[in-house]
């Protein structure tokens, strides 16, 4: 088998989108991936080591796209992955058909984030329709983007 029949210019290994963190250095309101989701850790607590060994560590979290509630037990010695989650304030420029229109601070335009169909929707939709200038938050993790919330311009 010849080597040169595999094209690897754009591989992707995925790893990009996740780092390992051991479990007992995870915390409250930090990130981790529960069911290949990116969630939001809302309760942890750690059981003691058993007569096997090794102290639990049960988390709860939420989706951090879709609010969905996530548990999960491993063994404080194991690792995690954590999702790389990045927040970049966008300023809304339009909404034409259910998509935003958005400028970052670069001048730079994307017109691919969908309205959420959820409160930050609805209150993203009431601004703009009141005429408002206004920063939208997006959240990205693990190749998926959302819309998160507003902030006030300053100038």
């Amino acid at each position: 088998m010849a080597d040169d029949d595999h094209d690897f210019t754009n591989a992707d290994a995925g790893a990009s989108k996740t780092y390992p963190q051991q479990c007992s250095a995870l915390r409250k309101n930090g990130y981790v991936v529960i069911k290949q989701r990116p969630c939001k850790i809302v309760e942890m607590s750690t059981s003691k080591t058993g007569k096997h060994g090794h102290a639990k560590v049960h988390l709860v979290a939420l989706d951090i796209f879709n609010n969905k509630k996530y548990e999960d037990i491993c063994p404080s010695t194991h690792n995690m992955d954590v999702p790389h989650v990045k927040r970049i304030d966008y300023q809304l420029m339009n909404i034409d058909d259910n998509f935003l229109t958005l400028m970052s601070d670069a001048g730079e335009q994307r017109e691919d984030i969908k309205l959420p169909d959820n409160e930050i929707g609805k209150e993203i939709s009431s601004k703009f329709d009141a005429g408002e200038s206004f920063y939208v938050t997006i959240l990205s993790a693990m190749g998926e983007e959302a819309a998160v919330g507003t902030k006030v311009m300053t100038s």
